[in-house]
């Protein structure tokens, strides 16, 4: 679709991209492909041992592709629904095949084929359909079963387990055979075929599936209830935007392939196992990172989900508790006490990167992961999490790894951590990267307060090493060294010290915010992994440069290819491809640059000065507090209540108006609607189990409007907050 034409979220073609890696993918929490494959996969199904350890393929009997000689045709991915169209324009007729991958049916995906009669005539309409599938695998031992209610039936293992003695996953599928040729009679007007594929990890569980898709097509409903599904996944996330129709594009695209990758909402005892840059329809043997899970799940994509779907957010954190033990085990065999999560993970938590370099150095995951877990205590106050469900144990774990990775410097009176690969990966083996510590120092504050909330005991030393860590700075040129030893203008492959301001939050001034900055933005390598600039945007957004943010959000753009919007990771084209990372990050210039939004956490208060019981969670607001702008008092801190989600919002002059209609906070579902002119603000839906915070909206004024459940608020834009109202604050 050319810019500004159509509809935004359905983005159209009449030919396919010539590289087959760009077409689109069908995605639910558990199956996924790219249309026109051979093959798909299935959630948490590895095959291949350690550093080779990559997602099974699964043959696919949906790669099925109408034949169309000579025939005008047109292909449509459709973001409001969930799936995807090919349709030929015959004289006469038309045959439209649509594929899905269905979202309340998780183990089933299918495809249609509707042949439809444009004229008189009775002669019989015959189309061709084309497919590669083999019942065979490179990475499964499949047997052939019986029939089961017309469909085929095959079942096997995978060939190798990720770790010896390890499980070896089971994959059990159904599937309608597809024949070579469907033919409408010559007294039928239009008729539709369906196709099913169910996979399963049980016979039980794929027999079910199936069964259930073939009662729903039998009632003319099967797209019907997906579509349903997928509408109300889409109304809990809706995001609207005035502005240039690529942005709004680009919007719709990422929240498409974000959503897509998502837990079941309707399925809560089935395990999630995780989100790899490239999706789960990627990550066969050799491309796009084998399907493993790196940081980019928990720093890029999770803090959106969490603000549009905290139960997602949740079935994350599960799985990076259901892989502690293995955590567990990288840190002893590296000689380390506590849980070193592994810098490449697939089902176990152990480290699965084929290079050995970035799993023995690149360990600021460990403090990533917890992150994540701060960042949902914050918005959830969901102490089961933490109590009974093992996230306790996982936030002690990790601050256990960190003291025990820290030495100290007698010469400088200060803890180090030595020899790690920054988030820079075209540096290795550096001492104190400011990434790394600073990312350290944040895991062991919150450890510590955390440890207070549950009423547990915690070691003094999580604090003190907190206080006493070595994040480099530059007291001469104001600003922060990447490592010790870095020199100004050395290249840096992507965004490593901007994380510092956002999402870190990390203590500075507004100058040494823009300092970083200014030092990193130029020697930034211009065709690296997509998601950096989307956090210089949010840097000059803080500083209120909405133009300068802009033109940092627009480098973005070159890493989206048409005609579908699948992001590849470089602009070049290298790298992986529908790299989620990537539209992670451009998500968040949106819902956390745009509107300002970003959590306070009384950990971050404790960063900032260890007597303040409240803390501060946007790098803004601490620049405005270590600094003398006047804009937000020195007492706000003492103002805000013991959690609160900051807003200050912030466009570029192409943006006129941003509408989130579902942001989550405190068991709260909040429709937000904001202009240079007028913040307007409601609590659409208030959780009744547990029982949601009753919210207020404080301006820096110090202006209060009680938000109450189906009445809306308006206010002049302007900095503030949300957080409780103090009558229900304990």
């Amino acid at each position: 679709m050319a810019d500004g034409e159509g509809d935004p979220g359905v983005f159209t073609a009449t030919a396919l991209p010539g590289d087959p890696r760009l077409l689109p993918t069908v995605t639910n929490a558990l199956l996924g492909t790219r249309v026109f494959r051979d093959i798909l996969h299935a959630a948490g199904v590895y095959s291949g041992a350690a550093g080779d350890t990559h997602r099974a393929d699964v043959p696919s009997p949906l790669g099925l592709r109408m034949a169309a000689p000579g025939a005008a045709q047109s292909f449509a991915l459709d973001t409001w629904t969930g799936t995807f169209s090919h349709t030929i324009q015959c004289p006469g007729y038309t045959a439209t095949q649509q594929l899905y991958a269905h979202h309340s049916l998780v183990h089933l995906m299918a495809s249609s084929v509707t042949i439809r009669r444009l004229d008189g005539s009775t002669h019989p309409i015959t189309v061709q359909l084309q497919s590669l599938f083999v019942p065979q695998s490179q990475d499964l031992q499949l047997s052939s079963g019986p029939d089961f209610q017309g469909a085929h039936y095959i079942y096997g293992q995978t060939l190798v387990p990720e770790v010896e003695g390890g499980p070896r996953p089971t994959v059990h599928m159904l599937w309608t055979p597809i024949p070579q040729w469907l033919t409408l009679g010559g007294e039928e007007r239009e008729r539709c075929w369906q196709f099913l594929t169910a996979v399963a990890g049980s016979e039980e569980e794929a027999k079910r599936s199936y069964s259930a898709g073939l009662s729903l097509a039998a009632a003319g409903s099967l797209l019907r209830s997906h579509i349903h599904a997928w509408a109300a996944l889409r109304r809990g996330s809706s995001v609207e935007l005035d502005g240039p129709p690529a942005l709004r594009q680009a919007l719709h695209g990422c929240l498409y392939y974000l959503l897509s990758a998502l837990p079941p909402r309707d399925s809560p005892g089935v395990p999630f196992h995780g989100i790899s840059p490239g999706g789960l329809s990627n990550g066969t043997r050799g491309e796009d990172y084998w399907g493993h899970v790196f940081w980019d799940q928990d720093t890029w994509m999770f803090p959106n989900i969490l603000l549009l779907h905290p139960g997602a957010a949740r079935a994350i954190l599960h799985y990076r508790i259901r892989t502690l033990e293995g955590a567990k085990r990288n840190a002893r065999e590296q000689g380390y006490e506590g849980a070193k999560f592994p810098w490449e993970s697939a089902a176990t938590g152990r480290e699965v990167c084929p290079e050995e370099i970035y799993g023995e150095q690149e360990i600021h995951i460990s403090g990533d992961v917890l992150m994540a877990f701060e960042q949902y205590y914050c918005t959830t106050q969901d102490l089961k999490l933490f109590q009974e469900d093992g996230g306790w144990e996982l936030v002690e774990a990790v601050a256990q790894y960190w003291c025990s990775r820290m030495v100290w410097s007698e010469e400088e009176q200060l803890y180090h951590i030595r020899g790690v690969m920054p988030p820079d990966e075209y540096h290795s083996q550096v001492d104190n990267s400011a990434y790394t510590n600073a990312v350290a120092r944040r895991s062991l504050n919150f450890a510590a307060v955390l440890a207070r909330d549950l009423l547990l005991p915690a070691p003094e030393e999580w604090e003190d090493r907190a206080r006493k860590i070595k994040v480099p700075f530059d007291e001469e040129r104001k600003y922060h060294p990447e490592y010790d030893g870095y020199s100004p203008g050395e290249p840096v492959k992507q965004a490593d010290v901007v994380l510092l301001g956002f999402p870190l939050m990390h203590p500075m001034s507004a100058e040494v915010r823009r300092n970083d900055l200014e030092m990193y933005e130029p020697v930034t390598d211009p065709v690296g992994p997509a998601m950096t600039w989307s956090m210089f945007a949010v840097g000059w957004l803080e500083l209120k440069e909405p133009q300068r943010a802009w033109s940092q959000l627009e480098k973005c753009f070159s890493n989206i290819t048409e005609p579908f919007k699948v992001w590849v990771e470089n602009a070049d084209g290298s790298g992986a491809v529908n790299f989620l990372t990537g539209m992670g990050g451009f998500l968040q210039v949106i819902l956390f640059g745009f509107t300002g939004f970003s959590l306070f956490s009384e950990a971050l208060g404790q960063a900032l000065h260890p007597s303040l019981s409240l803390s501060l969670g946007s790098s803004l607001c601490l620049h405005f507090l270590l600094s003398s702008q006047p804009s937000i008092p020195w007492d706000w801190e003492l103002r805000i209540t013991r959690s609160a989600l900051l807003f200050d919002p912030a466009f570029p002059d192409s943006v006129t108006k941003l509408k989130l209609s579902s942001i989550s906070y405190l068991g709260n579902r909040l429709e937000v609607t904001i202009t240079s002119e007028e913040i307007r603000m409601a609590v659409t839906e208030a959780s009744w189990d547990p029982p949601a915070s009753p919210l207020e909206v404080v301006l820096e004024s110090g202006q209060r409007f009680p938000l109450w459940e189906g009445q809306s608020v308006s206010f002049p834009t302007a900095p503030g907050w949300i957080q409780r109202s103090p009558s229900s604050t304990p």
